[in-house]
């Protein structure tokens, strides 16, 4: 359409048809009306809805039994816990060039930030049954970084003397494939890493909690500097322990299953009308 946007409303779509004649008239209404009755609905496009991993159903199902406290058809023991973890990167202090002002038409926030003090790194771990949070705040992410949170986590009771710990976690150049799972378990061997399929993000509890930080403790950034930041995260963490109870996961390895055979089902549906036309 040659048009400057990424995306297009209704009044443009409507637009589009009236200016190129393909229609004398149309409302907003009837292309809306259109659209929804449409087999393809590209705007309710959602990227995990596809997986793009072959093994996508069997990692996420084992994410999912340990979120109801199982692992390979067995009940977790009470001295075995579970870990989500990641990282957030690019948390940067900005500062102000004015004092705060009453928000104007327009403006969705007074403050008038003058420059960047630097950014941080949150690397973070939940346990999920738990509602603990253990972060740190790191100039940049990578092995040794990842390394220093995990070495946190399981110097510390219970973890210590557990029988074993489970780290969920996404396939992130700190923590990818098999090397990173023979690096964290030599080190610590009480530690079961356990990888979720590729852009599975939604999977991983410990997104949700970043998720909060970003709307209670990041917005609006108003840091004089990088250590004010990390005061600010490190003090946050004991107030959600104070207050948080584990997330109520509802989606469980049935609702997958049932989930990826409606997929199959819809797509050779596909097929088979794509053959008969």
């Amino acid at each position: 359409m040659g048009l400057p946007l990424s995306r297009l409303s209704v009044a443009d779509v409507a637009r589009h048809a009236l200016s190129t004649g393909l229609v004398a008239c149309i409302s907003n209404s009837t292309v809306w009306r259109w659209l929804h009755e449409d087999a393809i609905r590209p705007w309710q496009h959602r990227c995990w809805i596809f997986p793009r991993d072959p093994q996508f159903q069997a990692k996420a199902a084992r994410i999912l039994d340990l979120y109801e406290r199982r692992w390979q058809g067995q009940a977790l023991r009470e001295d075995e816990f579970v870990l989500s973890t990641d990282e957030k990167t690019s948390i940067q202090a900005r500062l102000r060039i004015h004092p705060s002002l009453p928000t104007a038409p327009g403006d969705a926030c007074g403050a008038r930030i003058r420059a960047r003090g630097g950014a941080w790194a949150d690397l973070a771990a939940l346990d999920v049954h738990r509602a603990k949070v253990f972060g740190r705040c790191e100039a940049t992410t990578g092995i040794a970084p990842f390394s220093r949170l995990v070495d946190q986590v399981m110097s510390q009771p219970p973890y210590d003397t557990s029988r074993r710990v489970f780290w969920i976690m996404d396939n992130g150049s700190s923590h990818r494939g098999e090397a990173s799972v023979r690096r964290l378990t030599q080190a610590h061997p009480r530690i079961v890493p356990v990888h979720g399929p590729v852009h599975a993000s939604w999977l991983n509890q410990i997104e949700i909690y970043f998720s909060i930080v970003q709307r209670k403790v990041l917005t609006p950034n108003d840091f004089p500097c990088l250590e004010a930041v990390a005061e600010r995260l490190a003090n946050f963490e004991r107030y959600f322990e104070s207050i948080a109870h584990p997330f109520e996961w509802k989606f469980t390895r049935a609702d997958l299953n049932a989930l990826i055979a409606r997929m199959r089902s819809r797509y050779w549906q596909r097929q088979h009308l794509k053959l008969a036309a």
